[in-house]
């Protein structure tokens, strides 16, 4: 696994339940602080396309049956 230089966002304070990104080669990798052993990767784009979904409110209606 590589090496992350992981960041977490500034509106997070002291607050241990964060997510942390990191970018090397290409690659997005995020993290929950509680959990850091668990580290998911995807793309630039794969991650743009989840962030613009999220906004335009495009999963908002995947818990309803």
């Amino acid at each position: 696994m590589p090496t992350y230089q992981w960041r977490k966002s500034s509106y997070s304070a002291d607050a241990s339940n964060c997510v942390n990104v990191a970018a090397a080669n290409g690659v997005i990798a995020m993290r929950e602080s509680d959990d850091p052993d668990v580290v998911l990767t995807t793309t630039p784009a794969a991650l743009r396309f989840l962030i613009r979904g999220a906004k335009a409110g495009d999963f908002d209606r995947l818990q309803e049956g």
